[in-house]
């Protein structure tokens, strides 16, 4: 199992639709948001330092999962607790679960992968999952 990592959102008017609850594609960007902290907080470098040491130039989604149950409004705070749910070959899957203090208001699973660019080529492939990120994200 990986660390497990929290990542807060101040919830502000501009997320909310006209009704005040928060517009849903704002999960996804605070997921996404959620995500690449999650790397930072584990010790990983910026993509922009991993592109030149491994050609890393990110983690790009492939699919993403979610479930919400309650919702939220413009002045809250969020915490999204974010880890690594499986590592596959060349993806893997991060759980992302939305809470407003002890509510879980939404759940979330992305897959995801380690990607470089072809070289010569403007194509992008997807990379066995490297052990180094593996170890740090334990």
């Amino acid at each position: 199992m990986s660390k497990t990592v929290i990542y807060e959102v101040n919830v502000m008017f501009g997320d909310c639709d006209p009704a005040g609850i928060v517009f849903f594609p704002n999960f996804a960007k605070w997921m996404d948001a959620s995500s690449l902290h999650f790397f930072m907080k584990c010790g990983l470098p910026p993509w922009r330092e991993l592109i030149k040491t491994t050609g890393i130039f990110g983690d790009p989604l492939l699919e993403i999962q979610v479930k919400f149950m309650r919702p939220a409004t413009y002045g809250e705070t969020l915490q999204i607790h974010t880890n690594i749910q499986e590592w596959r070959n060349k993806a893997f899957l991060f759980r992302h679960v939305i809470m407003r203090g002890e509510d879980v208001l939404c759940e979330g699973v992305e897959t995801r992968a380690f990607c470089i660019r072809l070289p010569g080529e403007d194509r992008i492939r997807a990379i066995a999952v490297p052990q180094m990120i593996k170890a740090l994200c334990q």
